[in-house]
């Protein structure tokens, strides 16, 4: 069965899958990127992994894979095929197209994270039939993916999209990229939480406890709640004026909270616009699963490019 290889590298831990010609999981599987021993051990990880899953196909698809895609956090250079940068795991520009095509013997495609779950959510997912889309994570930090006509949009230096790093709030809190107040550090899960341990008194309580809090009533956390989904309406009314996109798909672990986050939401965005054109604002729908199929649509790309090449 003909089949590409598709992984999605996170801080931790890595999604992997065996992905057909009509976008189907034939086979799946997860390993530790094991970053605590560096990152040439996580390296040498992802082309095992890589390697594992070629054998996989070879013995149960009677055949081995065409193509593979790969997904990696931080700063990536999709068109040299090289993994510039990572905070979470650690490397510096690791030419990991070269790497993996070497070991695998086939053509390789490299993708940042984001970008690569947001092509997944607007061919395949909420975003589907969407001519301009801006998919926004809400998890860890806050990054997006602007897509046009089934593809999405690196921009000049492959920056485009880190609407996360937007300011909307000029005497907030200080961020890891240098500036005050990024939508990032009030509106992402990990500020949530931070908020939420802080005004509950428990070190321990987390964003997803903020939420049920807020199902409950409790007016503390509906403070929490309400002062995130206000600079997340501000962050995403600054993004609709500069892009227009026709659909807002937001996923992450925020957006687990379902209506609990999507109701006020849609309620503050509304209150912003003026003339602006209202997005449709839905929850991503494939989950955890959109690198992964993601990475698949990569390669399965770079093979159309090669044949009509």
């Amino acid at each position: 069965m003909r089949h590409v290889i598709a992984l999605d590298v996170g801080g931790t831990g890595m999604k992997a899958a065996l992905v057909g010609t009509d976008g189907t999981l034939l086979h799946e599987a997860r390993r530790a990127t094991g970053r605590e021993r560096g990152a040439d051990a996580v390296v040498e990880t992802i082309l095992g992994f890589a390697a594992d899953l070629r054998a996989h196909g070879e013995e149960h698809l009677g055949e081995s894979a065409v193509a593979a895609g790969v997904a990696v956090p931080g700063i990536v250079d999709a068109e040299k095929g090289i993994a510039v940068y990572s905070a979470n795991l650690g490397w510096r520009d690791v030419p990991l197209r070269a790497l993996l095509g070497e070991r695998l013997g086939v053509p390789v495609a490299l993708g940042h994270d984001v970008r690569t779950g947001g092509l997944a959510e607007g061919r395949i997912g909420a975003g589907r039939g969407a001519d301009r889309f801006l998919f926004v994570p809400l998890g860890t930090g806050i990054a997006g993916a602007i897509g046009i006509a089934g593809t999405i949009e690196a921009g000049a230096h492959g920056d485009a999209g880190e609407i996360g790093h937007i300011v909307v709030r000029p005497d907030g809190p200080d961020c890891s990229c240098g500036q005050r107040g990024c939508l990032e550090t009030l509106a992402s899960a990990a500020a949530v939480t931070r908020a939420w341990a802080a005004a509950s008194g428990d070190p321990g309580a987390d964003a997803a406890d903020c939420a049920k809090a807020v199902e409950a009533g409790d007016p503390a956390a509906v403070r929490v709640w309400q002062d995130a989904i206000d600079a997340l309406a501000a962050g995403l009314v600054t993004a609709a004026t500069l892009l227009d996109p026709g659909t807002l798909i937001i996923g992450g672990g925020l957006a687990e909270a379902g209506e609990t986050l999507f109701t006020p939401l849609r309620a503050a965005v509304e209150e912003r616009v003026t003339f602006q054109k209202l997005p449709h604002i839905v929850p991503a729908a494939l989950g955890d699963t959109a690198g992964c199929l993601g990475a698949g649509l990569l390669a399965w790309d770079l093979l159309s490019t090669e044949v009509s090449a």
